[in-house]
């Protein structure tokens, strides 16, 4: 049985995009996450037995320079050596923007796969791993013709950074479809840069692994390596669970609540519910959902709401809410409109009128203008973003107004 751990998309030291950092409880678990994520990959191929490690692709992250960086990760693939493993590895795009990729002199028992292409044997095994690396910034066209013909009565893995025919928030990067990969000859294809985890393919085996650590709720859920066996000509693959921090999204309907009494009871209960299905710290985004007889006044406190999820959540030691959002609705009571209801209906109509809208999304844009590039790019990540953010500001304006006056009305 010969064993090999699948990786890419690593981005050592890519800052998580999450408001945990503010948390001192969380901010070492936070700031480290992807080195530990990486450590845990180790970790998995020194007790698999694993005789090689394949990173496909954007080990580093975008062009930041840093020493630390450098020798932790000397420092793991130190290990690797130690235990035999050798570790084969391709330069994905953002890598080509990082000077570490050519400042650091690597151990002898990694191979990094220049732009040329080229292919390895894998110790004294009749595997075969052929590379190609970009050779700067942008790789716009496809690489396959720089891979080597399949060996010969051997199992051949390719080692691709792709976004194949295209993926929704993923620059294209040497494009290629599945058909051109299935009818390589090649036995298994090693992926990178789409960070979500999927097998495209079995026969042969196309897969991407995924990011071994989310970086923001975008990169919800667990992250993973890819764990090939090979027996023979039999190839098997299976995850292997690396993150350190989870984020998820989460809701909880608090239709039924009649007291905040009765509304902590519940959040205690379903977040404690949430702790204890999940299996390392988890950053939440929550959302309270219902209709609620009490939504004029949860709105009203939703501050005060939002610390008091944000206590009973590090209570539980394994879970941090990021952001508590209310999308509640009001139950329609027949024949007892109020001024305030009146005022609410105007509003909603004036909502939909696309003079307003147009109005709004100046005055936001105008707004965001004076924000630094990264943070006005991290609100606005592409062309739709900014009607949606205008949308969501106005929806969440409007209720708060009501609230507060339902609130004194009442």
């Amino acid at each position: 049985m010969i064993r090999i751990l699948h990786t890419a998309d690593l981005h050592l030291d890519s800052p998580l995009k999450s408001l945990a950092l503010r948390d001192e409880t969380m901010r070492d678990v936070v700031q480290t996450a992807t080195r530990t994520a990486f450590t845990r990959i180790v970790d998995a191929a020194i007790a698999q037995d694993v005789c090689a490690l394949l990173i496909a692709g954007d080990l580093f992250d975008g062009a930041a320079r840093s020493a630390k960086t450098a020798a932790f990760l000397l420092g793991q693939l130190d290990r690797l050596g130690d235990a035999g493993v050798q570790v084969f590895y391709i330069k994905g795009n953002h890598d080509a923007e990082n000077p570490l990729t050519g400042e650091l002199t690597l151990p002898a028992h990694v191979h990094i796969f220049d732009g040329r292409g080229g292919k390895v044997q894998i110790g004294d095994t009749n595997v075969w791993v052929h590379g190609v690396s970009f050779s700067g910034k942008h790789a716009p066209e496809s690489l396959l013709n720089k891979f080597s013909t399949p060996v010969p009565d051997a199992i051949n893995i390719g080692m691709l950074h792709t976004s194949l025919a295209g993926a929704e928030g993923h620059d294209t990067y040497a494009p290629c479809s599945e058909a051109e990969l299935r009818n390589f000859g090649y036995d298994y294809w090693a992926l990178g840069h789409i960070h979500k985890r999927k097998v495209y393919s079995q026969s042969p085996w196309i897969v991407m692994p995924g990011i071994p650590q989310g970086r923001d709720i975008g990169e919800a859920g667990e992250g993973s390596a890819t764990l090939v066996q090979i027996d023979g000509s039999t190839i098997s693959a299976s995850e292997i669970p690396t993150s350190a921090v989870i984020f998820r999204e989460e809701s909880i309907d608090v239709s039924e609540t009649t007291d905040d009494d009765t509304m902590r009871a519940l959040l205690r209960t379903s977040l404690n519910e949430i702790a204890s299905n999940t299996s390392e710290n988890a950053i939440l985004r929550l959302t309270l959902t219902g209709n609620s007889a009490r939504h004029w006044e949860l709105l009203r406190d939703k501050h005060l709401w939002t610390e008091t999820a944000k206590d009973i959540a590090a209570q539980t030691g394994r879970i941090w809410i990021d952001k508590l959002r209310f999308d509640l609705k009001a139950p329609v009571i027949a024949g007892n409109s109020t001024a305030t209801d009146e005022l609410a209906r105007l509003m909603a109509e004036i909502q939909q009128e696309d003079n307003f809208a147009k109005e709004l999304d100046t005055i936001v844009d105008q707004i965001l203008s004076e924000l630094p590039a990264q943070s006005r790019s991290d609100l606005l990540p592409d062309p739709s973003a900014l009607r949606k953010l205008s949308a969501e500001l106005s929806d969440t304006g409007a209720a708060q107004m009501i609230a507060l006056m339902k609130g004194a009305s009442d």
